[in-house]
């Protein structure tokens, strides 16, 4: 029995976005656009605070792995989203498929915690202001750090055992763009509560506690910032975290609509044109709404950009 349950399956096929050819012309240049923005904007971000000292603080390193975070989500997936939109075999391995949702999945769940982390950085920053380098020091911002990686690992590594133990029996055409959790689990042949039950609980419990940390740490700031007097204070507290929120809400609210919600069959296609955003588009958007909503950041591209200019001068 144990060798007839083994699955047999060793390559699946991607439906893909779209089987018009004028379609995929325009789905092509969207996302080559969005893909590119993303690598130039978020490797922008990670030597910008690189080469720039007053950048050094741990709201800008917490920044800057988020932004290499964005860059490996959006490169497990686009590279190969891209090629496949006019290639006749969408094909992928079996090791290859849960490679990709592992790496996926890893990045994803990462980049949750990473902004409960930000939102702590930021209670920390404005609520105790003189405790601040001491509790942000850097032995505990390297360990903030490594925590989202670790608890994400964990969390991938049992969707991706759980899943590739069962059997793949029937057909291997993933109604989707990338080796994602629900639509492969729509393509086993056995019965698979116990896999969307783990779904349901881990999504849940990382929702539920990168959310709380989130919710708690903004309704202190909210606090706190009431009680400064002046405006302009007021307004500086509001600035360093408004692109913070903005992050938090795009990416929680497609999360939610995807893993968390009640899914059916019927939901897929739904979910899969969701999934376009979260794993391609949310990348991109995250260094521009860091950059354009955040002054610190401005100033510092001003400074590159200055210096750079008298650097050429003085060559001439």
């Amino acid at each position: 029995m144990e060798e007839k349950n083994q699955t047999t399956v060793t390559e699946f096929h991607f439906l893909g976005l779209s089987d018009l050819f004028h379609q995929k012309i325009v789905i092509f240049i969207m996302l080559l656009f969005v893909y590119l923005v993303t690598m130039g904007g978020n490797l922008g971000m990670i030597i910008l605070i690189w080469i720039d000292l007053r950048l050094h603080t741990p709201m800008y390193f917490f920044l800057s792995h988020l932004s290499f975070v964005d860059i490996c989500s959006s490169s497990s997936i686009a590279p190969k989203m891209l090629y496949d939109i006019f290639a006749e075999k969408k094909g992928i391995s079996f090791v290859g498929c849960a490679t990709q949702m592992w790496f996926s999945g890893l990045f994803v769940t990462t980049e949750c915690f990473l902004l409960a982390v930000m939102a702590y950085d930021r209670f920390t920053a404005i609520c105790k202001p003189l405790l601040y380098t001491l509790i942000m020091s850097q032995d505990i911002c390297v360990l903030l750090v490594i925590g989202p990686y670790a608890i994400a690992a964990i969390n991938i590594t049992t969707h991706t055992t759980l899943i590739f133990r069962l059997p793949f029996c029937g057909s291997n055409g993933i109604n989707h763009f990338f080796c994602d959790i629900s639509p492969l689990l729509s393509l086993a042949c056995a019965d698979t509560w116990i896999n969307k039950l783990v779904l349901f609980v881990l999504a849940g419990a990382i929702g539920v506690v990168s959310g709380l940390i989130i919710m708690v740490s903004y309704v202190c700031i909210l606090v706190a910032i009431l009680k400064v007097q002046t405006v302009g204070g007021r307004k500086k507290a509001f600035s360093t975290c408004s692109s913070h929120l903005a992050a938090v809400s795009i990416l929680y609210g497609t999360l939610f609509f995807i893993y968390v919600r009640p899914s059916s069959s019927s939901s897929l296609d739904i979910n899969k044109v969701i999934s376009v955003f979260y794993s391609v588009v949310i990348p991109m958007l995250n260094p521009l709404i860091y950059s354009l909503r955040n002054n610190e950041v401005k100033d510092a591209f001003r400074r590159r950009l200055k210096g750079y200019y008298f650097y050429n001068r003085q060559i001439k």
